[in-house]
């Protein structure tokens, strides 16, 4: 099992299965140059770059930019948080019931970052 997500009774796995029925949410996906990123990088940097890429875009009460911070490619991550519906506080809010208007937690941020990866993982095995 890959961890309870926010709702308390739905995991990951939950989560990436759900996310695979909205038609906008599975029309993302690593290119071959993001695998090839990936596999040049390692894991453990692109797990780096997620959580930077979080605790900047999302962490903030009041992200900059909200809705319009999270380019739609350049990085694997960035796929990832559009696929994941991790992009803005809007759509964590809609999918996930994270509260807008308050600083994420670590322990949030750590669970956005995992799902992230579990999504990259899914992709760089494909």
């Amino acid at each position: 099992m890959l961890g309870v997500w926010y709702n308390y009774s739905m995991t990951i796995e939950e989560a990436l299965t759900r996310l695979s029925e909205s038609k906008f949410r599975s029309s993302f996906y690593l290119a071959k140059k993001d695998k090839e990123y990936f596999s040049a990088k390692g894991r453990d940097t692109i797990k780096s770059h997620a959580a930077d890429f979080v605790r900047a875009k999302l962490a903030p009460a009041e992200p900059l930019n909200d809705g319009k911070q999270t380019p739609m490619s350049g990085h694997p991550v960035f796929k990832a948080m559009h696929a994941c519906a991790c992009c803005c506080r809007g759509c964590l809010n809609k999918w996930y019931k994270v509260p807008k208007g308050r600083e994420l937690t670590q322990d949030e941020q750590e669970k956005i970052v995992n799902l992230l990866m579990a999504w990259i993982d899914r992709e760089t095995d494909k």
